[in-house]
């Protein structure tokens, strides 16, 4: 019987890419929305806390 459980590597950096945008190729149609909402202007439209706060 193990004493103890064999785990993955403690030197690994990171299980994930540092951005998301690493996943999503440059031909992928959602950047198309992704353009759109960010040209929104939210605050026009109705939306409330669109500053965010000093804090975060």
């Amino acid at each position: 019987m193990k004493r103890f459980i064999e785990g993955e590597d403690r030197g690994q950096r990171t299980l994930l890419p540092e951005l998301l945008d690493d996943y999503v190729a440059e031909t992928n149609p959602v950047r198309v929305v992704d353009a759109f909402v960010e040209e929104l202007d939210l605050g026009r439209l109705g939306f409330e806390r669109v500053q965010p706060a000093k804090t975060g």
